[in-house]
């Protein structure tokens, strides 16, 4: 080793420990929530926010199912204030030191950002409204009414989504204690997002180069991946995208890679059972029943009809997915349920019986110290419940003017009973980190589509499943927050403001993120890239709910029995089998997807799953560190690239190149 390379060790190794003892000393002494929200951290917030808005709106409008970015976010506000202090560092300003509390703030308002266009009903609930939805769901459809549509605005989304979400903000805010404090509820994501902060700022700097390093190169790699593609897709069915890997008979039936290396990323963050369900449905439905089912054309249906029409094979597509999600939510909604309450009554009797000394006795020292830091700087609650009425009052006034189909009686209801709703689902996520606001959002939907009649039903079905599913799941992202706040320090007074801003900041660039797909590309064309499907499916869902089942194609009302009975059946099987067995139980939410989008995006995640898999076994250790970094890198360089991909559509510039490939 060289003179010279013995002082870049020192030098190194003197920098780790000046910023680990900087760090020690910030977490001695644990600053007031003013300046904890710092305004590096609310640019930082935003650019991030903005990013994934961008990436998750994608992920949403192909084929609908977005992995949890949490510890991506994370990771990514380490990255970003990394390179900011160098920076400033090397222009020879000093530098504030970047504790936990400030990445905490950070990742909370990043997330409540992309949140909102996750599941602010862009691709679901909210596209459901608009005519070509309308048109594919059948304009001859008993139930679908032609007046029920309502066009995308960026105005009236806008306001929708900055009236229902605020009020989630302030629903369970006198519950917080409670949740956090006395029920210890775990919140398992939010847990382990603070462990991955706490870890951050521990590890040293080693560890942390390699994760920064890792991003960025493998950020890199995918962003120009998704540069150099773009000059061979020039049309429809162009491009690598569409690459027969496994032969034309295959591909005919959406078996290849299609070389996204977003949905690789999406496949190593979530787990080998949705990884392996995703292809296991492609496999039952594109591999096995939707080619017997084709088969049948003439005889369970006619052969004069398009191959978009709800009464030929797509409607099959559609429904046996609806099937199954019903099943798999119900199951999961009753289950949740009778847990939360049984969890409950628990708790109760061992309070009864004086646990609470026991209780004490058990708390370590981390305990008592995050416990004082979470209730020393306390949200009066005055503002919670002051802040909900006063922004429900403002949504029964506006809702029914923007959706005059839904009624201003069902939204005082809806929000009488959102509190009691909110603390089902947040308390069932802390024991199972299952968020299962979207189920409580169909349940309204069908409930609302009902009640309202043929005429105004199925507006005012989409529309209450959209309030109701915003207060429960901010409401949930929220207490899930504040458990990460607790784990690390930081105080709940930043934790809320830094959720506000994101939600303000995520009402804005979701709907701008939505139009900049909408308006470049075709959105819901079922044979295109950005399918859409949970707009048809909601809109389907609608349907059911005013028109019952005489909107099934033939036979098709027997084989939703079957599929409801089977999701339903899968999920026993996994609760109450030995775990040996139990484990093996497909998801039947995961199995659904492909059975309507195609099993294209399923090859890409499993080969995620692959690499996590090898990677373990040659190297556990490296693994656990790198794999949030790479997914990341993979995630963003792709996800971003939409940005400049979207500008040159709207600019009429199209890919110079198609690469096609044909039977010779």
């Amino acid at each position: 080793m060289s003179m010279e390379e013995l002082n870049d060790k020192k030098e190194n190794q003197r920098e780790n420990l000046e910023e680990l003892h900087v760090e020690t000393e910030v977490s001695r002494t644990i600053q007031p929530w003013t300046k904890q929200i710092t305004v590096r951290g609310v640019i930082v917030s935003i650019l991030i926010g903005t990013i994934y808005s961008v990436i998750a709106m994608k992920l949403n409008l192909t084929t609908g199912l977005v992995p949890n970015l949490n510890v991506s976010a994370a990771l990514l506000a380490f990255v970003f204030i990394r390179i900011w202090t160098k920076a400033v560092q090397k222009a020879g300003f000093m530098s504030k030191p970047f504790t936990r509390q400030e990445n905490t703030m950070i990742q909370t308002c990043a997330v409540a950002c992309y949140s909102i266009a996750v599941g602010g009903g862009f691709a679901s609930y909210l596209l459901g409204l608009n005519r070509k939805t309308y048109e594919l769901s059948g304009v001859d459809t008993e139930g679908n009414a032609a007046y029920a549509v309502k066009e995308p605005g960026f105005g009236w989304m806008t306001g929708f989504l900055f009236v229902v979400c605020f009020v989630g903000l302030f629903v369970l805010i006198p519950l917080r204690k409670v949740m956090i404090v006395d029920l210890k509820l775990t919140y398992p994501s939010g847990l382990a997002t603070a462990v991955l902060i706490n870890g951050f700022h521990c590890q040293g700097d080693k560890s942390a180069k390699k994760q920064v390093h890792g991003f960025l190169k493998y950020f890199s790699a995918s962003f120009l991946w998704g540069f150099f593609q773009w000059f061979f897709s020039g049309k429809d069915e162009c491009g690598f995208k569409q690459f027969p890997t496994f032969g034309l008979q295959a591909w005919k039936q959406t078996f290849y890679f299609d070389f996204s290396l977003t949905y690789v990323g999406a496949g190593m963050i979530c787990s080998h059972l949705v990884n392996l369900s995703l292809l296991f449905g492609a496999v039952l439905s594109y591999g096995l029943m939707w080619p017997l089912i084709n088969r049948l054309k003439g005889d369970w249906f006619s052969e004069d009809l398009q191959e978009s029409s709800m009464e030929s094979l797509y409607g099959y597509k559609v429904f046996i997915s609806v099937a199954l999600i019903l099943g798999d939510g119900l199951y999961n909604f009753l289950k949740i349920l009778c847990f939360t309450l049984i969890n409950i009554h628990g708790r109760l009797k061992n309070k009864n019986r004086n646990t609470a000394d026991e209780d004490d006795q058990k708390k370590t020292a981390e305990d008592i110290k995050q416990n004082e830091g979470f209730l020393r700087e306390t949200i009066p609650m005055w503002i919670g419940v002051v802040g909900y009425v006063v922004l429900s009052i403002v949504s029964i006034i506006v809702i029914p003017i923007m959706f005059p189909q839904l009624k201003w009686y069902y939204v005082v209801v809806a929000y009488i009973l959102a509190p009691s709703l909110a603390f089902c689902n947040a308390y069932g996520a802390g024991l199972t980190d299952m968020n299962m606001a979207y189920n409580y959002g169909k349940v309204a939907l069908f409930v609302l589509a009902a009640l309202t009649g043929k005429e105004n039903g199925v507006v005012a079905g989409l529309a209450g499943c959209g309030l109701i599913k915003s207060v429960v799941s901010v409401a949930c992202i929220l207490m899930q927050d504040f458990k990460t706040a607790h784990y690390t320090l930081t105080s709940p007074r930043a934790m809320f403001l830094s959720q506000a801003i994101g939600t303000a900041i995520g009402c804005v660039t979701a709907p701008l993120s939505f139009f900049l797909f909408y308006k470049a590309f075709d959105v819901g064309n079922p044979y295109g890239e950005f399918k859409a499907p949970y707009a048809l499916i909601y809109r389907n869902m609608a349907i059911l709910g005013v028109q019952g089942f005489s909107a099934l194609p033939q036979h098709c009302l027997q084989l939703c029995y079957g599929f409801f009975a089977f999701a339903v059946a899968v999920n026993m099987v996994r609760d109450f089998s030995p775990h040996k067995i139990g484990k093996w139980m497909p998801l039947p939410m995961a199995m659904a997807l492909p059975f309507l989008v195609g099993a294209y995006f399923a090859i890409d995640m499993c080969l995620g799953t692959l690499v996590v898999f090898v990677w373990h076994k040659l190297n556990t250790k490296m693994a656990d560190v790198m794999v949030p970094a790479v997914a990341s890198g993979l995630i963003c360089g792709e996800g971003l690239w939409i940005l400049p991909a979207s500008i040159l559509a709207l600019a009429k510039i199209n890919p110079p190149i198609c690469m096609k490939f044909l039977p010779s």
